[in-house]
Parts: C-alpha cells; structure tokens; sequence
C-alpha cells in the first residue's frame, strides 16, 4: 500500500500537466490562428484545475497505475483532459489551420518530455542526496506519460490529433470522407486497447523515442 501511495504521488504532477497543458496549447494556437473559443471561456490557462476531467485525468489514470501494480506488469498509462474547444470555421484558413492546431498537442507534450528529460539528466549529474532519487523518479514518470500521449494522439484515427492531421492534408473529398470516422473513433480506439493491438503500435514507438532521448540527454 505505501509502495502504490508513492507511485501515485511520483506520477501525479507528471499526469496532470501533461494532460492540462496539451489542452491549454491547442486553445492557444486556436486563438494565434482566428479562433478565440477558449481563450473567451478561460480554457488557453496554465492553471490545471481549468481542465481537469475527474474521469480522465484522475480516476483513469489511477485506475491504471494501481492494476499495473498489482498485476505487476507494464500498461501504458495515459488519460484525458476537458477538450478544449476549437471552432474551426473560424480558423483564418480552417483546412490549414486545422493541421497546426492539432499539432499543438503533441508539441507541448514532446517539450515537456524534454523538460523532464533534462532533469533526468540534472539529477544523474548532482551529487547523491533526498532529492535526486525522487526527482529521477518523477522524471522519468514525466518521460513516460509525455511519450505515451504524445504517440498516442499522432495515431491518424479521428478525434485524435492525428485524425485531424490527416484531415488537414488530404485532397477535400478524401478528407471530407476520412473525418466521418470521428463518430466512431472513441469506439475504433477502445476496441484497439481491449484486444491489445494498441500496446502492440504504442510499444515500440514509445521505447524508440525514450531510446532517442537517451542518447540526446546521455543517461
């Protein structure tokens, strides 16, 4: 109990501003780009609280931790924020727009994976005290859930921040046909989490980008 009491304390920075601030950098690219949506509704915010989703960002996310501890195996660990919302016909130029806005996401996680990289890094160069090892912990936590939605949202499957890629750069009426699948991407996305072809995808993704920032940060 005490050992899943800390993992929870390691991981919960990590989750949290990883989920809230991918959220926060599409409202913010949104409003560069025409669409002030959310940042009228006060969701373009580094205050986490703003988009929290209790399911998501809370109960999923340790619902998750505490069955990979107990079943002592390896789960990919993820979660959601509140969407924030984006209407794209006010975009400047909607169909391209809607690429950067989307890319945002991923963006923010990618700098924050980096970010946590570079205090794996500060904590492998400092001498050995009380803050080293719980700071290498909640480092390489960040790593994870940063790599893990990053890899996630770029898989092309609709509402995914790579379905709106793809939508983005295909022909019109290719894309036109493509964004229909978004009414059935939460389903598409379950299923391929149910019948483990997700971890299958995810996996090796996941660990060829940890192995890119190992040799970048040289840990």
């Amino acid at each position: 109990m005490e050992n899943l009491i800390q993992t929870l304390a390691i991981y919960a920075l990590p989750v949290i501003f990883a989920i809230t601030l991918h959220e926060a950098a599409h409202g913010y690219v949104a409003r560069h780009f025409g669409d002030p949506t959310a940042w009228q509704l006060g969701r373009v915010s580094l205050n986490p609280l703003r988009h929290v989703d209790l399911m998501g960002t809370i109960v999923v996310p340790i619902l998750i931790l505490v069955s990979t501890k107990l079943m002592g195996g390896a789960g990919i660990l993820f979660g959601w924020a509140k969407p924030v919302p984006v209407d794209f016909s006010r975009l400047n130029n909607p169909k391209k727009d809607m690429l950067w806005v989307a890319v945002a996401g991923p963006g923010a996680n990618l700098v924050m994976a980096l970010g946590w990289a570079s205090l794996l890094k500060l904590a492998d160069v400092l001498p050995e005290n009380g803050y080293t090892l719980p700071l290498a912990k909640m480092s390489l936590a960040g790593i994870e859930i940063n790599s893990v939605l990053m890899l996630l949202n770029l898989l092309p499957i609709p509402p995914l921040d790579g379905g709106r890629i793809a939508v983005s750069l295909l022909p019109h009426r290719l894309a036109w046909r493509f964004s229909q699948l978004e009414r059935y991407g939460f389903f598409i996305l379950l299923a391929l989490l149910f019948t483990g072809v997700l971890d299958v995808i995810l996996w090796p993704l996941v660990m060829g980008f940890r192995y890119l920032l190992s040799l970048l940060f040289q840990f």
